[in-house]
């Protein structure tokens, strides 16, 4: 499409009064740009968790139905009653998805900053990135470096700084290392990478062979597999060495944030000098970030009174650390944008295929290795 398109493909997630998720594909307007905005044509967005919340919600998608045509498919499923009651902010609204995503800036408004991006290729973060074509302001815009694709920045935010805001916090509150929970995937790959470059301590919790085979691989130096029947002794050996006393945990439900938790409190007391009938008084903290498992957080209580279980998210974190301290961070993925935060996509899917049945039953797993990247300009 030319840089005069007056409309474009974007996806759509609406979940009506009735119980029923619908998905399609919708045309809409290209707004003219302000003189501050550019128009970028999207050619690289990723399918991130967080996207998927949006995308397809509390629905039960291994039921879901294909209808309409090729070129534009509805995807329908059902999401059960009990959930609907906290969704009611969305019902009937038909909403953009997509955090992120990157492309080539094909028209601008009229301020020098905006006329400066033209031609050049961008990321960009903001919500309705999984469409041909979106607007925004110029200073929301990041320029790559020469010689970097869409492809290679378009995961440039949420991953990469969600890894950095990760060891910020723990540096912010006190800890010296840390654990982090499904630490094969794209975001823990860069965790790695980011702990090993900066001297961090780090135990990776995986929930299978292939997956510590991964890490073994970038260098990784501990990684314990709770599938395995020695999970608690390795875990407890892993934080004796490191110090570790925060996790950031993909997982949410079942028994895996206590075990952390017990697990962190017997590793202090190997060097504790006397014992206390409370517990030890070094908080241990494990922030949720994810939810792989839907199920209630158990906690079996056996690791004293100084600890805490929390919710975490990027966005409340780059709010809290303030403007100047997140652009350094932001400065850093772009430095290290091909090393530290490279990411690794297993498909390249066009609008039109990322509506499949069949593809929608892999990504929407959030299996490690399994990460898809929409070019919403590729033909369907």
């Amino acid at each position: 499409m030319s840089s005069d398109t007056k409309t474009g493909l974007q996806l759509r997630s609406l979940v009506k009064s009735n119980g029923e998720l619908e998905v399609s594909l919708a045309v809409v307007p290209v707004p003219e740009p302000k003189d501050d905005e550019i128009v970028v044509r999207i050619e690289a967005t990723p399918i991130n968790p967080s996207d998927l919340g949006l995308l397809f919600g509390p629905a039960d998608m291994s039921a879901a139905k294909a209808s309409g045509s090729k070129e534009s498919p509805v995807i329908t499923a059902r999401v059960p009653e009990a959930a609907l009651k906290g969704m009611a902010a969305r019902l009937d609204e038909s909403m953009p998805v997509g955090n992120e995503g990157a492309g080539v800036v094909v028209k601008t408004g009229s301020s020098d900053a905006a006329k400066a991006l033209l031609g050049k290729t961008v990321s960009l973060i903001g919500g309705a990135m999984y469409a041909q074509y979106r607007v925004v302001r110029a200073r929301d815009a990041v320029a790559l470096p020469a010689g970097t694709t869409a492809a290679d920045g378009a995961s440039l935010f949420v991953n990469p700084l969600t890894a950095l805001g990760m060891t910020e916090t723990m540096r912010r509150e006190g800890h010296k290392a840390l654990v982090h929970t499904a630490a094969a995937s794209n975001l823990g790959q860069m965790l790695n990478k980011i702990c090993l470059k900066d001297g961090i301590g780090l135990v990776n919790i995986v929930r299978s062979k292939e997956q510590a085979d991964i890490l073994h691989k970038i260098g990784a130096k501990h990684v314990v597999d709770s599938s395995l029947p020695g999970f608690m002794d390795d875990l407890t050996g892993a934080l004796v060495e490191t110090g570790a006393t925060i996790a950031f945990d993909a997982i949410g439900g079942g028994k895996l944030a206590g075990q952390i938790l017990t697990c962190m409190e017997i590793a202090i007391n190997k060097t504790a000098k006397e014992y206390s009938r409370y517990g030890s008084n070094v908080h241990k903290q494990v922030y949720v970030y994810g939810g792989l498992d839907t199920r209630p957080i158990e906690l079996n209580r056996a690791f004293g009174m100084a600890w805490g279980v929390g919710g975490w998210l990027l966005f409340p974190f780059l709010q809290k650390i303030g403007p100047a301290d997140g652009a350094k961070l932001r400065q850093r993925v772009i430095d290290e944008l091909k090393t530290t935060f490279a990411s690794h996509y297993t498909q390249v899917v066009s609008l039109q295929e990322a509506l499949q049945l069949s593809n929608i039953a892999i990504y929407n797993k959030r299996s490690t290795g399994e990460k898809f990247l929409i070019n919403p300009n590729k033909a369907g």
